[in-house]
């Protein structure tokens, strides 16, 4: 999806301020619940995680600007030609055994040591397994907008997650924020293994990015760095996009929304997935009414109706609404990440119509976190924007905003 994202936002000198560059720099060369738990201190000389990598390929500035062809300009924003790698890195699946995972990383070629951004892609679906940041195809998120953001200046760690690349014999474990969070880790760590093997010189500055499930990850993300590798991994500045990060608010506004919701058939597959890492174990027909209770038994990523009155089961709504379903609400709240304090400077970016994850989302991360006393966090609402249509503001918006914390 956003390798098309570049291409939507066609507006040049807006482009250029968000990205705060001028005219001149173009012509310059375990357990059921496995949420993450607060922690006093960075844990000692953890393991290595890093299994190995491989070269996908080297493509220089050219190359890159034609992938952006509509828009030249942004394509001369590229300034160093870069290196695709493959790395295979071992972490934990939601059980907590070791399994081996895969990631992207881009390298700009530089002696410049590189600030990295850790960058957590969209909701791919099973069918489309082929557009993982590991495979680096032109359908992968990573390919034009991303790219040529790495060009700048930038090591970009780019994770598949549980379930795709290396892992892809294994379900999705979708929006589950412990395993998108830990994954993400662990390719962030193994990239920087990585790159000290390569003697590749790296920054101590992490920033963070992902929009829709990757926002949601990119939130998790941030909170388990803060509690975990704060001395290993700090937390430079995230900038995460119209993610689902208050999952107890939004099961409620689904299952009393009376028009119709075009996500539902992603939203079956979070209820499936924590019906199975939380070992509820319940039959589709606890949450589901005929027949899609039936039809998804036989196929859980068939088609469902996008009201959810005719989708969902009445004793299910009712469960959910009343709070009397206490397993299902420890699910929901084991992956809510609205409400915790970030040390690091965080921007929450959505559109304020966004019709798949509502605005709702961010505002209620926004208030709960300066409740909390966060003082470096800041909400930047989308005008007008839906969920698609607001990926071009976020990707500039949002590199635009990490991008004023690697020039201190």
């Amino acid at each position: 999806m956003l390798h098309l994202l570049v291409r939507r936002f066609a507006v040049l000198p807006k482009l250029m301020a968000l990205l705060g560059l001028s005219t001149s720099l173009l012509a310059a060369p375990g357990c059921k619940d496995n949420a993450p738990t607060p922690e006093t201190s960075s844990p000692a000389a953890p393991e290595q995680v890093l299994v190995g990598g491989q070269l996908l390929g080297e493509y220089t500035p050219a190359q890159l600007a034609q992938r952006v062809p509509e828009i030249p300009l942004v394509g001369a924003l590229a300034r160093y030609s870069i290196k695709v790698y493959r790395l295979t890195y071992t972490t934990r699946n939601v059980d907590g055994t070791a399994i081996t995972a895969s990631g992207a990383l881009l390298l700009p070629v530089t002696t410049a040591a590189l600030p990295v951004i850790s960058y957590q892609h969209g909701t791919i679906p099973p069918a489309s397994e082929g557009s993982a940041p590991s495979y680096y195809k032109s359908s992968s998120e990573l390919w034009s907008a991303v790219s040529v953001l790495a060009a700048t200046g930038y090591a970009v760690s780019a994770p598949d997650y549980i379930g795709y690349g290396a892992s892809k014999n294994l379900p999705h474990p979708y929006e589950h924020g412990a395993t998108l969070a830990s994954a993400s880790a662990d390719m962030l760590r193994a990239a920087r293994e990585f790159c000290q093997q390569q003697k590749v010189p790296l920054s101590q500055k992490n920033f963070l990015l992902g929009y829709s499930e990757g926002g949601y990850a990119t939130m998790a993300l941030h909170k388990l760095l803060e509690e975990k590798y704060a001395a290993q991994l700090p937390v430079t500045a995230s900038a995460p996009g119209a993610g689902a990060y208050h999952k107890t608010a939004f099961a409620s506004y689904i299952l009393t929304a009376t028009k119709p919701l075009n996500f539902l058939s992603s939203y079956v597959w979070v209820l499936d997935t924590y019906n199975k890492v939380y070992g509820l174990n319940r039959p589709y027909s606890y949450y589901f009414q005929e027949p899609y209770a039936t039809r998804l038994t036989a196929n859980p990523r068939g088609p469902v109706p996008t009201l959810a009155g005719e989708l969902f089961a009445p004793g299910f709504k009712q469960a959910v609404l009343n709070k009397s379903d206490a397993p299902l609400l420890a699910a929901f709240q084991a992956n809510d990440v609205y409400d915790w304090k970030p040390k690091a400077p965080l921007a929450l970016f959505h559109g304020t119509a966004d019709d798949y994850v509502p605005f709702f989302n961010s505002q209620d991360a926004y208030d709960a976190m300066r409740a909390r006393g966060a003082t470096q966090v800041q909400l930047k609402p989308i005008q007008g924007g839906d969920h698609f249509t607001s990926i071009g503001s976020y990707t500039l918006q949002a590199f635009a905003f990490v991008s004023q914390y690697n020039a201190n």
